[in-house]
């Protein structure tokens, strides 16, 4: 007999361990404005992230390291007034949290107070263990974020799938069951072997969102962007696009751009 779907008016860290159980997927997308997180959190996703990847998609950097930690909450606080439903994650930039686990907790009490965040995300495993204690202890919930880790880009030097070598799966999969213990409410794992990722799910009771990891986990994201067809250079495996506003953008602009040309814009009825 299946079990009914149970409906969210408001989704909380409580909700997504509830769907695991459940076995209903959970659905995340990227948000960086208002008028972005209104329109995803109208269309029902469970968890929206207010990612690092802003410095990609928002400011056009080459990697995740340049944003900074005012410029997190400037993104986050349009989202949060956007979104009615939705949990809504923010990153925790590079610098903000790997040194010092003091400086991690008042990195993750800005973001809390400042943009009204529901959570945060770090990525690492042992290596930042007492910064996630650190938050934890002061109530603030947090996602962990394993396998492919694009602030430590500089440090493998590659983007391409991580884990496949034992040592680093084993390491993995320790890391995870740690990330539990300690109290993260969910995890993501990036770019690993769909059978890892299938196994990490299983081992733990948390959440396991994946990206580029498979179809056996608890639920996927993507960034907002690359979905919906907003940026063509991108295209990694695992993405799959779900419209092509990139076209239907550029040609809405062509022709505002000809109908002024023309004296076609405004006609009678756009004047007052």
């Amino acid at each position: 007999m299946s079990v009914a779907k149970k409906e969210y008016k408001r989704i909380t860290v409580k909700s997504l361990i509830e769907m695991k159980a459940n076995e209903e997927k959970i659905s995340m997308l990227t948000s960086y404005d208002f008028t972005m997180a209104q329109i995803v959190d109208k269309a029902g996703i469970d968890v929206i992230l207010v990612g690092d990847s802003a410095s990609n998609v928002m400011a056009g950097h080459e990697t995740t390291l340049p944003i900074t930690l005012d410029q997190m909450i400037y993104h986050a606080c349009g989202v949060i007034r956007a979104v009615r439903r939705a949990l809504v994650v923010v990153d925790l930039p590079f610098g903000s949290y790997q040194s010092d686990p003091k400086e991690a907790l008042r990195s993750s009490i800005r973001i809390m107070k400042e943009s009204g965040a529901h959570a945060v995300k770090m990525e690492g495993g042992s290596e930042i263990k007492e910064s996630i204690k650190r938050i934890l202890k002061a109530g603030i919930p947090v996602m962990g974020h394993l396998g492919l880790t694009p602030q430590s880009i500089y440090k493998f030097g590659t983007y391409t799938v991580r884990a496949k070598e034992e040592y680093e799966a084993q390491k993995l999969k320790e890391d995870a069951l740690m990330l539990e213990k300690i109290g993260c409410f969910s995890i993501v794992l990036e770019k690993v072997p769909a059978k890892l990722a299938e196994e990490v799910a299983k081992s733990v009771n948390i959440p396991v969102i994946g990206i580029g990891a498979g179809s056996g986990v608890d639920g996927q994201v993507l960034v907002a962007h690359d979905m919906l067809g907003m940026n063509k250079e991108f295209s990694p495996k695992f993405l799959r696009r779900y419209a092509d506003l990139e076209s239907i953008m550029t040609e809405a602009v062509q022709n505002y751009n000809e109908d002024v040309k023309a004296k076609q814009f405004p006609n009678e009825k756009e004047q007052y």
